[in-house]
């Protein structure tokens, strides 16, 4: 079984590892910015507005993946504070974290004044990438897997992955997501130079993470469950693609022409 920390004991201290999934999300994350960046200095805009917004972004983002995984498993964390908080245990929602996203990416249009869709736009291909990435986080901790592969000849990866505490194959539905993620950011920077209005990146990655996330998670076994039947990230994906589509087809009336920023982000 692979080693899932990367760093046994750092700097002498008994217990105080470093875990793959860490590193793997702290990787994906550097790749977003450096992407999220570049695509500031095409807009004409300084690289300052990335780095301001994800100073707020990431404890906003993290605070809700928490607090959503928590949320639905409240059985389990009722009544122990420390135990609600101890992330270091696992325990962080996905969805959550992009919900912590957006409303950092509120936040900090409201503050700075800069047009909210815009700013997403420039953002969401970054995220969908480091969701990409951050996926290989779930293959090191064996987690994030889906149902039983009996046929012998189905037991190999990509299709399937083996779970050393079970001693069994499984669906790699985490490998399915990240490649569907992968597609999806290579949609996300064909239009990004294409866009007829703000939020058209926005509204492909809901339609697209979306339908992707629908059908994956009812592959796994590990989900959690609004009620018998329906998984929550399925609900949530259904207002994601619901949302989408009302974007598109309803640019016009929905989704208003930002004016022109001309604040301090702005490279003149």
């Amino acid at each position: 079984m692979a080693d899932k920390y990367f760093v046994h004991n750092l700097f002498g201290v008994e217990g105080l590892n470093i875990a793959w999934y860490g590193v793997i999300i702290g990787c994906g994350i550097l790749v977003g910015v450096l992407l999220a960046s570049q695509e500031a200095k095409r807009q004409h805009l300084k690289s300052d507005i990335i780095f301001d917004f994800l100073f707020l972004a990431l404890p906003i983002a993290i605070i809700c993946a928490r607090a959503y995984y928590v949320a639905f498993e409240w059985k389990q964390y009722s009544g122990d504070i420390i135990k609600m908080i101890a992330i270091w245990e696992g325990g962080l929602a996905i969805y959550g974290g992009v919900i912590g996203g957006f409303v950092a990416a509120v936040l900090f249009s409201k503050y700075t004044k800069f047009p909210l869709l815009r700013l997403i736009d420039m953002v969401v291909p970054s995220l969908i990438l480091g969701q990409a990435i951050g996926r290989w986080g779930n293959f090191m901790n064996q987690e994030a897997f889906g149902n039983l592969v009996a046929n012998p000849n189905l037991q190999f990866f990509p299709f399937a992955v083996f779970i050393e505490r079970l001693a069994e194959w499984h669906q790699a539905t985490f490998f399915y997501e990240s490649m569907w993620n992968l597609c999806i950011f290579l949609i996300l920077i064909y239009f990004r130079k294409r866009t007829k209005f703000n939020g058209q990146l926005l509204s492909i990655y809901f339609i697209g993470y979306g339908l992707g996330r629908f059908w994956i998670e009812g592959l796994r076994t590990d989900s959690l469950y609004l009620f018998p039947g329906l998984r929550i990230s399925q609900a949530v994906s259904s207002i994601l693609i619901i949302s989408g589509i009302i974007m598109i087809f309803y640019q016009s009336k929905v989704l208003k022409k930002a004016p022109e920023y001309s604040g301090k982000y702005l490279n003149q």
